[in-house]
């Protein structure tokens, strides 16, 4: 089976049958593995067709065709008729030589039989990546470092914002810092920016993007362009699936992309977290906020990313409250990449003048060495460790209590 950049087929699936999408959704997973998903579980008439196919873009379509036959042949021929270069990929209840043909004559492109197999989700996805050829994989480029909380104010924001102003100390040229926290993007309160436009914009319009509409959506804040979030809740938010045409176009424009991300629990924070090239997964030494760690690296892990990529980093690090550091280490079952030495009045100086760290601080040296460790390597380094179960993280909880 041919290598394919999987994350470019967007996946709709059409299937009333709840049973049917159970067993299919692991078969989906091993196929096109960052593929974004979207289940209804529903046969769609042709106005919310339309509307399914303009929000989700897929490109592919299954469709059940084992709970209702003649709704399914009359909804794969809509399909085509909306878009005749989306295939549709059948789902059959049985061996039935006769209904296969019906509907291979009615539009769909291939079929899976149940039981589900992978082997016939390997020869599907040959036939779809023929029909459907995904664009060059991209090769260079500039390096995205996306920023994960564990939880809520461990001070990944933060990080953020002083990775980007590290990295041009460091020397890149072109530097993109991207508030893609739909829900509490604070970038533009700390730095003190507003812009009419936030990266929702940018999706909305990604058919279109080229350099001089990029330059409206974005501000440019000491020498670093700094894309929002938005300011005031929106319509569509909670249905944010893919963030790979930011970062596609992201890639091509600028030596180091750094995405400020919310929580890791939904497909978009999901599939930023696919596509970085360092995944920087902050946390306190607090117990609330490394129970949180644990959990976010096991959803990480059964989620498909890449966990050589992910870098713990220990914000506002206190020897005396909390944890140390070879705990932690041993609680989450790999190794603490940084520490971040508290120092409120640095930070909150910072904060409150829309600035970097003052480099001179014990923050502002960590910040440079952290800087210095992500920004300036091009390859991954492969720490050997792998997250421990949750037991080994409740050994540490009962021993520090005890």
């Amino acid at each position: 089976m041919p290598i394919i950049d999987a994350r470019y087929y967007k996946t709709l699936v059409l299937c009333p049958n709840k049973a049917i999408a159970t067993e299919l959704g692991p078969v989906i997973s091993h196929g096109l593995p960052l593929a974004p998903v979207h289940i209804i579980h529903d046969y769609l008439t042709r106005r919310p067709l339309m509307d399914a196919l303009k929000l989700h873009d897929p490109k592919v379509c299954f469709v059940d065709f084992a709970t209702n036959l003649d709704t399914a042949l009359a909804i794969t021929v809509e399909i085509q008729a909306l878009n005749s270069n989306l295939p549709v990929v059948a789902l059959l209840p049985g061996d039935d030589p006769s209904l296969i043909l019906k509907c291979l004559r009615q539009g769909a492109a291939d079929f899976l039989i149940r039981p589900f197999t992978n082997d016939q989700m390997d020869s599907a996805v040959e036939k779809i990546a023929r029909l459907v050829p995904a664009p060059a994989a991209r090769v260079g480029g500039g390096k995205t470092i996306a920023v994960l909380p564990a939880k809520g104010a461990c001070g990944a924001t933060t990080i953020a914002c002083n990775l980007a102003f590290q990295s041009k100390r460091l020397g890149s040229k072109k530097i993109l810092l991207a508030d893609l926290d739909p829900l509490t993007g604070t970038i533009s309160f700390l730095l003190k920016l507003k812009s009419s436009y936030s990266f929702v914009d940018v999706i909305s319009r990604q058919n279109t993007l080229d350099g001089d509409l990029w330059k409206q959506m974005i501000n440019v804040h000491q020498g670093i362009d700094v894309l929002l979030a938005p300011e005031n809740m929106m319509d569509g938010i909670d249905q944010l699936q893919d963030a790979s045409s930011i970062f596609d176009f992201a890639q091509r424009t600028y030596e180091t992309v750094i995405a400020d991300c919310g929580n890791s629990y939904n497909n978009w924070n999901l599939s930023m977290a696919r596509i970085c090239d360092e995944l920087l997964l902050v946390t306190t030494n607090e117990l609330p906020a490394l129970q949180a760690a644990q959990r976010a690296l096991a959803f990480l892990e059964t989620n498909r990313v890449e966990m050589d990529k992910v870098r713990i980093v220990v914000n506002r690090y206190e020897r005396e409250i909390g944890l140390n550091a070879d705990i932690i280490s041993t609680a989450l079952g790999t190794e603490v990449f940084q520490v971040i030495p508290t120092d409120y009045e640095a930070v909150q100086k910072s904060q409150m003048e829309g600035k970097p760290v003052p480099p001179g601080s014990i923050v502002g040296k960590n910040m440079a060495e952290l800087a210095t460790r992500v920004c300036g390597r091009k390859e991954r380094s492969n720490n050997g460790s792998k997250p421990s179960s949750l037991s080994g993280l409740m050994s540490i909880f009962s021993k520090a209590s005890s």
